[in-house]
């Protein structure tokens, strides 16, 4: 039987330890390496990708959101599980548009963690169960509407929400729950958290994108502000330079939804 290989990456030994032991009565899992900071862990990772790597995500140089969001660029076959210290709605919303499966606190149940762990290994997403609260919806429809603006800046390049879409989102966010709006949809409950999950995915990949763009304001107009201001990109690039920024920011989208589906 082929084991599913886990690393661990933790700052405190006795709770590393712990997770170590839990997953030791797992047959079908094997714990292929350890790390005390994510330095290494992203190093280690990137030389032995496991199936999944369970991070920290405080207590480092390099935090655990920006060690996942790297390993889902360049390694989206290695899901990512990060633990927080304790409950940071902040921070678990950082988790969400990283691309981390999911995000868990130190106080979690031993079994709740290998459960989760079986549903990430067989492809589910359970960090997109957040989405079910009327902050994080809010939060959710109102980076669409920043990535709205950002994409009439850049040829309408980054993923929207459907209509239907930004329906569910709109009811969560005003407080109903799954089984009272899914019968007003014409929807299942199941449905409903099929489209959490396609949302949280465009989320990730438009986050990510929104870095490509950032990444290139040294070079082109400050897309992203002027975007947020309302205004329209001053002319002060040639076409050609537009044109070549498109394709490479259109081909790495498509690259990661591509990866994510």
């Amino acid at each position: 039987m082929e084991k599913v290989s886990v690393f661990l990456a933790d700052w405190q030994v006795l709770f590393r330890e712990g997770i170590h032991f839990t997953l030791s009565g797992e047959e079908d899992i094997e714990v292929i390496g350890e790390a005390t900071d994510n330095e290494e862990a992203l190093s280690f990772i990137e030389a032995n990708s496991p199936r999944v790597a369970i991070l920290n995500a405080n207590h480092s140089k390099l935090s655990g959101v920006e060690v996942a969001r790297r390993i889902k660029q360049n390694l989206p076959a290695v899901s990512v599980i990060l633990i927080m210290d304790s409950e940071n709605e902040e921070q678990l919303f950082s988790a969400m548009k990283s691309g981390a499966s999911a995000c868990l606190t130190k106080e979690v149940d031993p079994n709740d963690l290998v459960g989760v762990l079986r549903r990430v290994i067989q492809g589910a997403c359970p960090i997109s169960e957040a989405l079910l609260r009327p902050g994080f919806a809010s939060r959710v429809m109102d980076e669409f509407e920043v990535f709205s603006l950002i994409s009439k800046e850049v040829d309408n390049l980054l993923a929207r929400l459907s209509p239907g879409e930004g329906e569910i989102l709109r009811h969560i966010a005003d407080g109903d729950s799954v089984d009272q709006f899914a019968p007003t949809l014409g929807i299942s409950e199941e449905a409903v958290r099929h489209q959490l999950d396609l949302i949280l995915a465009k989320l990730v990949a438009n986050d990510h994108s929104r870095e490509v763009i950032e990444a290139t304001q040294s070079h082109l107009p400050s897309i992203i502000s002027r975007a947020k201001q309302g205004k329209p990109a001053a002319d002060y690039i040639t076409k050609d330079e537009f044109a070549t920024f498109k394709e490479s920011l259109k081909e790495r989208l498509e690259s990661f939804m591509g990866e994510l589906g």
